[in-house]
């Protein structure tokens, strides 16, 4: 692991990419949230980050926008492209558990769940 930050070992890079020094967070989780712009107690929170990780992380992105901008680029087009990967390769699965009857004793659920689609449905 190679130490990203002079401060302290805050930042790190990973095979899975730039992470919050002692946790499985990548920055690229946390852009999500600040090109959204949530608020950072928000973001903390959400988590599980302590003042000093988010504080880090935050600092981190500001001060190499550009180059964490790029590799956030590259990490939402991979993420797309497997997105749609999978959804072809379970096309047909997916059709054949849709396909199947509910189970037994659940039927009025999904009579419930039908109607609530069909009232959002039409609201729409």
């Amino acid at each position: 692991m190679t130490t990203l930050s002079n401060e302290q070992t805050a930042i790190i890079r990973t095979e899975r990419g730039l992470i919050i020094a002692g946790t499985r967070i990548t920055i690229y989780d946390i852009m999500d949230y600040v090109t959204a712009q949530y608020p950072p107690k928000f973001i903390r929170g959400l988590f599980d980050l302590t003042e000093a990780q988010i504080n880090a992380a935050l600092a981190y992105i500001e001060a190499n926008r550009p180059d964490v901008e790029a590799e956030y680029q590259i990490v939402l087009k991979e993420a797309e492209e497997l997105r749609l990967y999978y959804e072809e390769k379970n096309r047909d699965l997916i059709a054949r558990i849709a396909a199947q009857p509910p189970q037994p004793g659940t039927e009025a659920a999904w009579e419930k769940l039908r109607a609530a689609k069909a009232k959002r449905e039409a609201k729409g």
